[in-house]
């Protein structure tokens, strides 16, 4: 299968778009099993590892993030946060069709809420795409939060 910009792109809006409705199982299915999602905690942070981050999740632990989501006794979700991703056409920064590699930068505004709380993100989402068995996988995402070094509450959702 030969991937073109136009289903990296289109990629990269379903999987906005399965946030936004909720559907954190299809979400999951997206992932590679060694993936990583990772939200630095300072600006242009190069090291998810030997420095804090907002959050540095393994496929475990976005499972365990999805089961909250999903689940009927997560109290502190009800009712449950809401969210609404604002992209703008993703840019393709690399293809490698030889080895199946694929990475794209998207700036967005990410709305999150909850009762009578609303929260705005301006956020940079970079994807390492990987085309496994013809499917277009997540291999990693990293999310730059603009104001970073600003206090937040808690994220709830995945931006």
């Amino acid at each position: 299968m030969s991937v073109t910009r136009d289903d990296l792109i289109d990629f990269i809006y379903d999987e906005a778009r399965m946030l936004d409705e909720g559907r954190y199982d299809e979400w999951l299915a997206l992932w590679l099993k060694d993936g990583h999602y990772w939200m630095p905690l300072d600006y242009k942070q190069a090291d998810p590892l030997h420095v804090t981050s907002l959050m540095y999740e393994d496929i475990f632990m976005l499972k365990l993030r999805v089961e909250r989501l999903n689940g009927a006794r997560t109290f502190s979700q009800k009712p449950k946060s809401r969210c609404h991703h604002v992209l703008s056409r993703p840019f393709v920064d690399e293809m490698d069709e030889v080895a199946g590699r694929y990475v794209t930068t998207t700036f967005m505004h990410y709305v999150e809420t909850r009762l009578d709380e609303q929260f705005l993100l301006a956020l940079t989402a970079r994807h390492e795409l990987a085309l496994v068995d013809g499917r277009i996988m997540i291999a990693n995402k990293r999310v730059d939060i603009l104001n970073c070094d600003a206090a937040f509450g808690n994220i709830q959702l995945l931006p």
